[in-house]
């Protein structure tokens, strides 16, 4: 192995197994394990990133069960997620992996251009049910992690890795994307789902400009002028898989992405996948999340507002259709005509929701001031 080999994606085009990992990276992490006062037997990968040179092994030690990972992301980025990591668990001890000191006291090696650390595998770990009192939990869990996570701040050398002030920004290149998927359509019209991206994507970019407009107008930046500290992290990736009960509660586990933001951003992304499982709006099961959130993590009633906004944007139809803006010929297929076909449907149970919403979330009193 050559000392100053990088580590670079090996599967680009998914075609490789899903489990296999290059022989030069096997060859590192006995490099990067030889760090450690541990012992380690038998090792399995657990889940890679091929595309992105990203890989979760498990390795049992003397020392019990523990994890080694590569994060794919840059080493500074990186730097960010591993010290909000040892944060959360030394300092406000929250159910989070503990990370393993290196034999020289770091929380990291650095080998191939990215960052390795080895953290407990907590066991047992289970997922969940997938209902209304799973959803619960889960959103009671993701609660407690952002009230917990305010006051972190990142090591030194690390990125400052922030969406806190981006909503503007994001919300605008949705409706620019949007924007781009008609001109796809229109110059690929052959392909099976070309017809159900040109009938739905008006009503989409639309929705929102119009989410945009409410974000312009409400108290977005007197909230977001508090600063990163102040609303602390959020997972980015939070769901069925990355919050699980085991010992003492619900852990969250995966913290590779978190980044500081309105806390919200988590929930939204929560709900939304929730009622796309459900295969419509449930109000119901968001005013049950809601609760189960406030709980651990107050939402004022501005907080509130912002939530009712991010999901107006048409979240799902987004994340579901812009692959198509890299590979038309592949992502513009039957499947994706069924798909944007079930999204249109789950949409138009969405807004008489949201407006019961406005009027029925208490959350601690009676909330009828929502702005539409």
């Amino acid at each position: 192995m050559n000392k100053d080999q990088i580590i670079t994606p090996w599967d680009l085009d998914g075609t490789m197994d899903d489990f296999f990992v290059p022989e030069y990276i096997v060859e590192m992490a006995q490099e990067v394990i030889q760090q450690y006062d541990l012992t380690v037997g038998r090792m399995e990968v657990i889940t890679t990133k091929a595309d992105k040179g990203g890989l979760i092994w498990k390795i049992e030690t003397d020392q019990g069960p523990k994890s080694l990972k590569i994060l794919h992301r840059r080493p500074t980025r990186s730097l960010f997620s591993i010290g909000a990591q040892e944060y959360l668990v030394e300092v406000k001890k929250a159910r989070v992996p503990p990370i393993v000191k290196t034999k020289t006291g770091e929380n990291t090696v650095e080998k191939g251009g990215k960052l390795w650390f080895i953290a407990d595998w907590i066991e047992p770990l289970q997922q969940v049910a997938a209902d209304l009192e799973g959803a619960k939990l889960l959103s009671h869990a993701i609660g407690e992690f952002h009230q917990l996570s305010k006051g972190y701040v990142p090591p030194k050398g690390a990125e400052n890795a922030s969406r806190l002030y981006r909503w503007p920004k994001t919300y605008n290149k949705m409706i620019k994307k949007i924007n781009w998927f008609k001109d796809v359509a229109n110059a690929y019209p052959e392909m099976p789902a070309s017809a159900a991206v040109l009938s739905t994507a008006d009503m989409f970019e639309e929705q929102a400009r119009k989410a945009a407009t409410m974000l312009e107008q409400s108290n977005y930046e007197q909230l977001v002028s508090r600063g990163n500290k102040e609303w602390g992290l959020v997972h980015q990736d939070y769901g069925w898989s990355n919050g699980q009960m085991g010992p003492g509660g619900m852990w969250i586990i995966d913290l590779d992405g978190v980044a500081y933001d309105l806390p919200i951003r988590d929930l939204r992304k929560l709900i939304t996948s929730a009622m796309d499982d459900l295969g419509g709006w449930d109000l119901s099961w968001i005013i049950g999340m809601l609760e189960a959130y406030h709980e651990a993590n107050p939402i004022e009633d501005d907080v509130f507002n912002i939530l009712v906004i991010d999901l107006c944007l048409p979240n799902l139809y987004y994340k579901n259709v812009k692959e198509m803006l890299y590979e038309p010929t592949i992502s513009l297929d039957a499947e994706m005509e069924a798909v944007i076909q079930r999204i249109a449907a789950i949409d138009k149970t969405k807004w008489p929701i949201i407006e019961q919403l406005k009027t029925e979330w208490k959350g601690g009193k009676q909330n009828e001031s929502v702005d539409n």
